[in-house]
């Protein structure tokens, strides 16, 4: 499996890379980054990006979503989307190469993630009066709050219990109210993600928890949703579409 890097040169691209080295079907066979010198697999821009390939994989910046789809929609090529923080106009845009292209997008690689969002889809269900609190906790260089993987967990949530709110960072006077989900955001340090959600009533809780101790497992998922990803028809897939698969 042939891969383009987008976001070669950061944080995630080295862990992809490093990945990559270790995976016998996967090569990292150019890189688009436009923060980092270019070199003989690293170019600054997908105009400059000339290597065939069989899918992209993307852990750049959201503002480089339009260029990133205009140019896997031109080439044909499946895309792996793990960058979170999109603006609506970006969400928009995605929609639309879906139907040109197969886009994978989750806000977060990790398998254990994706059972967690199921573990929990599935206890809000089963207490549909069980007041619910999420929690993430991030590295102090985290830019978007709550965390898409929050949001994920959110709208897990509301699947099963469509008048859901979301209260991001409670505060000031006032009781939570029946449809009230509180989501609060920590950012201390290097804490790669942790995730969790409590699921409450006046005689029990049950908490369901989620901790990262290293990159290294979004950089696996991405790899594994790339392998899955290739050969597949246009269209929107899911951490949910690789599980079953």
């Amino acid at each position: 499996m042939k891969i383009i890097l987008c976001g070669y040169g950061g944080h995630m691209g080295r862990e992809v890379r490093a990945c990559a080295e270790r995976d016998e079907y996967s090569e990292i066979v150019a890189g688009v980054d436009p923060m980092i010198p270019a070199d003989g697999i690293c170019v600054s821009s997908f105009a400059d990006c000339k290597t065939d390939a069989d899918v992209i994989i993307d852990f750049s910046h959201h503002s480089m979503t339009g260029a990133l789809l205009d140019f896997a929609e031109k080439k044909a090529l499946p895309v792996v989307l793990a960058t979170t923080g999109q603006t609506e106009e970006e969400k928009a845009r995605i929609q639309e190469a879906a139907q040109k292209i197969p886009v994978f997008l989750a806000a977060n690689y990790s398998l254990g993630i994706a059972v967690l969002t199921d573990l929990v889809r599935r206890a809000a269900a089963l207490y549909p009066d069980g007041e619910i609190e999420i929690v993430e906790q991030h590295h102090d260089r985290k830019l978007d709050a709550p965390s898409g993987t929050a949001l994920a967990l959110f709208n897990a949530v509301k699947e099963v219990r469509p008048a859901a709110e979301a209260n991001c960072g409670r505060s000031g006077l006032g009781k939570r109210t029946k449809d009230e989900v509180g989501m609060h955001a920590i950012r201390m340090g290097n804490i790669v993600g942790v995730h969790e959600v409590m699921i409450g009533t006046q005689n029990e809780r049950i908490t369901l928890k989620h901790e990262a101790f290293s990159r290294g497992v979004f950089a696996e998922g991405s790899l594994k949703a790339a392998a899955f990803i290739v050969g597949k028809p246009a269209g929107m897939y899911d951490m949910k579409d690789l599980m079953k698969d």
